[in-house]
């Protein structure tokens, strides 16, 4: 049996070496199981491109992506996913904190029959801000998206080749794979796992990166619509309960002086909500001219130890390649 390992890498040609390598050592301990890396080098250009061309020189069973521009990580995971071959499917990060240790927990829940586990760390090793924050992310996303009870997503997960097969169908530029995984199956499981520290650098993920991640869900949901209809109308109500009772009002005591902070304040709120409705709706047309666009997920600039392939790319991606030496 084949596991296709799956890393999107940036800035990380000091790790990326010891990430392959220490999993290759882990998965020679694993029965009947072999493996292939798909090192995927979103645009860093801190000599990612030649840890990962080095690799690739040094085990046949590496293979070298290079995006033509940083695309980010879902849609170079997406690049990635493209190019494997194997029976499972394992996606992971570049820096070690997803460790390679944790391999065999997943190996072992997939063959209980589950289509896709993810591993839910039982620490997470981030600064208490971004925890905070990302815990408030997905409490609101989870429940915008729908998704089976009681399970949780992260960024270290493993699927089943016929549910690749089904991701790469996917030709929408903006990626969000979990919610993709959710959509596809629903023999899902999560394994508790340990989170470890970053042994170099700091995360890629500023503030502007997370909140573009976290909108991409949008593009899978119509819940904000339904959302801002509900709030809509239950404002409308009350404005016209409002009107009533003031009318009234007026008609019993005619020298009533309504007060002109209340009129501002209903007029802020409302106006308020109107343009956060313009926003969200906003959101949803740019996301279709992205789409309708042909807006690219990504594109690649050069591969090694990648058979090219013969015909058109697929919708959704630029072929734009040439095989690297």
């Amino acid at each position: 049996m084949l596991l296709s390992i799956v890393i999107p890498c940036y800035k990380s040609a000091k790790t990326i070496r010891k990430v392959v390598e220490t999993s290759m050592e882990v998965i020679d301990k694993i029965e009947d199981l072999d493996c292939e890396f798909v090192l995927v080098n979103d645009f860093s250009q801190d000599g990612t491109d030649e840890a990962i061309w080095q690799l690739a020189r040094d085990y046949p069973n590496v293979k070298g992506i290079s995006l033509a521009k940083n695309f980010g990580q879902h849609n170079a995971i997406m690049a990635g996913l493209h190019e494997t071959s194997g029976d499972y499917i394992m996606g992971m990060d570049d820096d070690m904190q997803t460790h390679p240790s944790q391999i065999p927990a997943f190996i072992e829940k997939m063959r209980e029959g589950y289509d896709v586990v993810f591993g839910i760390y039982r620490k997470r090793k981030f600064s208490f801000a971004k925890n905070f924050f990302s815990k408030i992310a997905s409490f609101i996303m989870w429940h915008m998206v729908e998704r089976p009870k009681g399970l949780e997503a992260s960024n270290f997960w493993c699927c089943r080749r016929y549910v690749r097969d089904e991701l790469v169908r996917y030709d929408g530029y903006n990626l969000y794979l979990q919610i993709l995984f959710y959509r596809t199956t629903g023999n899902i499981a999560n394994i508790e796992i340990e989170h470890f520290s970053r042994e170099e650098g700091k995360s890629n993920y500023n503030f502007m990166k997370s909140l573009k991640l976290f909108m991409t869900f949008m593009n899978y949901t119509v819940v904000p619509l339904r959302m801002a209809t509900i709030v809509g109308t239950l404002l409308s109500m009350t404005g016209f309960i409002a009107t009533v009772a003031i009318f009234v009002r007026k008609l019993l005591d005619p020298e009533v002086t309504l007060g002109w902070s209340s009129l501002m304040c209903v007029i802020m709120l409302l106006f308020g909500f109107a343009f956060l409705i313009l926003g969200v709706i906003g959101e949803y047309i740019g996301k279709l001219i992205l789409n309708i666009s042909r807006t690219p997920q990504y594109v690649i600039r050069k591969t090694i130890n990648i058979e090219e392939k013969a015909g058109p790319a697929p919708q959704g991606q630029e072929k734009g390649r040439h095989t690297g030496t």
